[in-house]
This record gives C-alpha cells, structure tokens and sequence, in this order.
C-alpha cells in the first residue's frame, strides 16, 4: 500500500475557501497528497488559481454540475492505477480549514477500529461551537419528529437525540458522519458502489453511512481530529432553492428505507408532510433573505 493520500474535493466557485482548504492541508498530515478538485462548472477563477499556486492540486472538470456525490465519484474513479492503490482516501469540502495532525489523527483512529469505512473528525462552525456531525441514523419517530418540530422548538427531546447534542465527545462507532469532511476506506467505498448519484445535494453522507453499516462496516467519530467548517458559503447563495432540495433528497432517503407495496400509504404520508414543511421553511427562507438576515 502506498502512504500517499489523495484528497477529493468538489467545487463550484468556491472563492477564498479554496486557497484556506489547500494551505492548512499541509498542517494536517505529514504523508504526501494530491488533491484532485472535481469542477462543477467555477466561474471565479480560483481552483485554476490554485493549480498555479499548489503543485499537489489537480484539476478535473466535470462537465456540468453534477452534484456532489457523482463529482465525487467520478474523481474517485479518476485515481491513477500507478498511485500504489493507497488504502484511504479523504472526501472534503473546499470550505473546510484543517486542524493540526487533523488526517493522521484519524489514520491512527482508522488503525483502532480495522472494519471502519468511514471516520469523521470533530468540526467546529467558524464561531468555535462544536458542530453535531456524529449522528444516529434518522428512524421513522426520531427522524420525523426533528425535521417536523425541529425549526420551530429547537431544544426538542428528538432533536437532541437524532444529533446527540447531550453526549460527550468520544472517539465512538455513530449512525453517519457529515459527509464535509471523511476519511474513507477505499474497500468499503468501492464496495457500497460509492455515493448514490440521485442526491444532487444533501443526504448522499447519511445514505452512504447507512449503506455502509448495512455492509458491514463502521462509520467512526473521532474528536481528537478537529477541522473548521464555513458551511454557509454555499447553502447561503440561494437559500430557499437548498431547502427545497434538502427536503427532496429527505423524501428519497426515507422513501428507499421503506419500500414495500403495503408502506405506500407511509411514503404518502412522508412526501405530504415533508411538502408542507418545505413550503413552510422555504417562505420563510425567502423572507429572511429579502431582510438580509438569517435563514436558517
């Protein structure tokens, strides 16, 4: 196996988040990487900026915007055969500014426990709060009680349980990791087939952990590893339209766990009420950003 990693990251005009990403990814492993930036369609300049400044970065062009999930699939299936067929890979957005020792941390953890397919690391939103990014997987109850409650009692019993708001940070086996940022192991994602390419965007990291669990392998949290997310650079764009598709990718999620003749009624149930949510959510997206202040 060759110790060199690469990194994948997707981008979609991702501005000064780009130049961050790659300059604090020399901090976070003492391996050698290159990192491929799977473009779906930038028109600021900046990864053709940071192929000039970066030697490590590569540039592959999508074609279109394909998503999150195909892009990162297509860099994957990019990789050179001549790489060594490194064992890990890491998945991260552009947005992401990474701690000290942050990927070996995890490589160590990956050690520990041989059957993880995913690990995570503890992220923290730009103001320094920790980021509930180690979650149970949504059940029907848990799951629908927070996307039902969740935007209007946001200290919810179900809410907290879904995200484990109340448990203290430990390097433990959860649900799912955000898919912002992930140490994978290749094995396990060429098994499950990799990301599924019917999330345009949202729900593709909670489907992948799931799939994984279902094959056999872990999806492991690890806190010793911390990074920095800004995650509002691109949900902030259009708002409203990420809710929408947020509450679509919910629906495909939901409506794959229970796909028998006889749970029809259930699914009805589920696209209805996720409907009446996204209306609501997305209206007052749309007047939180006439105002200029927060939507969500």
């Amino acid at each position: 196996m060759s110790d060199e990693l690469t990194v994948v990251t997707v981008t979609y005009s991702p501005g000064p988040h780009l130049d961050r990403f790659l300059a604090t990814l020399a901090h976070a492993t003492d391996r050698p990487v290159t990192v491929i930036m799977a473009d779906n369609g930038s028109t600021d300049g900046a990864p053709e900026r940071a192929v000039e400044r970066y030697p490590n970065a590569r540039l592959m062009r999508t074609g279109g915007n394909l998503g999150y999930g195909t892009a990162v699939n297509r860099a994957v299936a990019s990789i050179d055969a001549d790489a060594g067929d490194p064992e890990f890979l890491i998945v991260a957005n552009p947005d992401v500014q990474w701690g000290p020792g942050s990927i070996d941390l995890m490589l160590a953890a990956a050690a520990r426990w041989p059957r993880a397919g995913a690990l995570g690391p503890l992220i923290r939103d730009p103001d320094g709060s920790v980021y509930p990014s180690a979650r149970h997987l949504p059940s029907l109850v848990r799951g629908g009680m927070h996307a039902v409650v969740g935007p209007f009692w946001r200290s919810n019993p179900w809410t907290a349980a879904y995200r484990q708001d109340r448990a203290e940070p430990s390097e433990r086996p959860v649900g799912w990791l955000s898919g912002s940022c992930l140490l994978l192991r290749r094995a396990a994602f060429a098994q499950i087939g990799g990301f599924d390419e019917r999330y345009f965007m949202y729900m593709e990291d909670v489907d992948l952990g799931d799939r994984l669990g279902q094959a056999g392998w872990l999806n492991v949290y690890v806190p010793s590893a911390e990074i920095l997310h800004d995650k509002g650079h691109s949900t902030g764009r259009d708002p409203a339209r990420n809710l929408a598709a947020h509450h679509r990718s919910t629906y495909t999620f939901l409506s794959d766990r229970y796909p028998r003749r006889w749970q029809a009624p259930l699914r009805a149930a589920m696209k209805g009420a996720l409907a009446v949510r996204a209306g609501l959510v997305v209206r007052k997206a749309r007047r939180n950003q006439a105002k200029g202040g927060r939507s969500w």
